[in-house]
């Protein structure tokens, strides 16, 4: 399986610290050396590298560990591969347009072969992947459901996580998604995520000998929210979500959530 790593704040925040710690399991302390992925919205813009090589070896991914890019929302993947060959093609994180806006999409686990027969609208893969199959699917149900961007994201967000439920009948799927103001993260085996806010204190990783202050390193009205397949620190309380369970974070905080659809 892959790892996702995803962030919404309120203030340009940089993921240095925690894509340290992620890094480390693309092929260091964990299997994932199938290639990883970054992307960091910058207004309605992103910002993205992609490597398909193992990110604990990758200069590109040293880069990122140490050039604090400043972002409001970030996706990023480590890849263990199962559907689609190691390449740069099926190096997630994923992106397409819809409404003027650029939408991201990673993803964790494995869907069934039938995902390939669910009829796809507008968009297309360029890779091999489930995975990719799954975000075109999806972007096209969006798209044919909203032809223009709503004003209220609420029958929007039930709508998404309707779709979440529909791809998690075909396996595991983990999903991190956003269009630049809105993260979703969906869960079917494995996600978890903590809020960081004032009074603000040290963390330490689990995967790498690396602590940092974040009282040092903030201001008392900023509020930073880190999701992760696994949890990356050890000395923080992370929560779990549910299987079926989509929280939708904006501006760090939670802003929409819903439980698994009763079968």
């Amino acid at each position: 399986m892959c790892e996702l790593l995803g962030m919404s704040a309120n203030v340009p925040t940089d993921i240095c610290f925690s894509f340290c710690g992620l890094m480390q399991r693309g092929g260091g302390t964990g299997p994932h050396r199938d290639g990883w992925g970054i992307a960091f919205y910058e207004g309605k813009g992103v910002r993205s590298f992609h490597d398909p090589a193992p990110s604990v070896d990758s200069e590109i991914a040293r880069l990122i560990k140490d050039y604090p890019i400043k972002s409001h929302v970030v996706i990023s993947h480590i890849r263990q591969a199962n559907v689609g060959a190691v390449n740069l093609e099926n190096t997630h994180p994923f992106s397409r347009e819809l409404w003027g806006y650029i939408w991201t999409f990673a993803h964790n686990g494995q869907l069934d072969p039938a995902l390939f027969d669910m009829p796809l609208g507008e968009y297309r893969p360029v890779g091999t992947t489930d995975s990719e199959y799954a975000f075109c699917w999806l972007l096209g149900q969006i798209r044919e459901r909203f032809p223009t961007r709503p004003d209220d994201f609420a029958e929007l967000n039930s709508f998404i996580h309707s779709c979440c439920e529909q791809l998690r009948a075909l396996g595991v799927y983990n999903m991190l998604l956003s269009e630049s103001t809105h993260l979703y993260c969906y869960c079917t085996t494995k996600l978890s995520w903590l809020t960081r806010r004032a009074p603000f204190g040290e963390a330490s990783l689990k995967d790498y000998e690396m602590a940092v202050d974040f009282y040092k390193e903030t201001t008392p009205k900023d509020v930073v929210t880190v999701i992760a397949t696994d949890p990356l620190t050890e000395n923080e309380d992370w929560s779990a979500l549910k299987t079926g369970e989509m929280i939708v974070f904006v501006d760090g905080d939670p802003s929409w959530s819903r439980s698994a659809i009763a079968d």
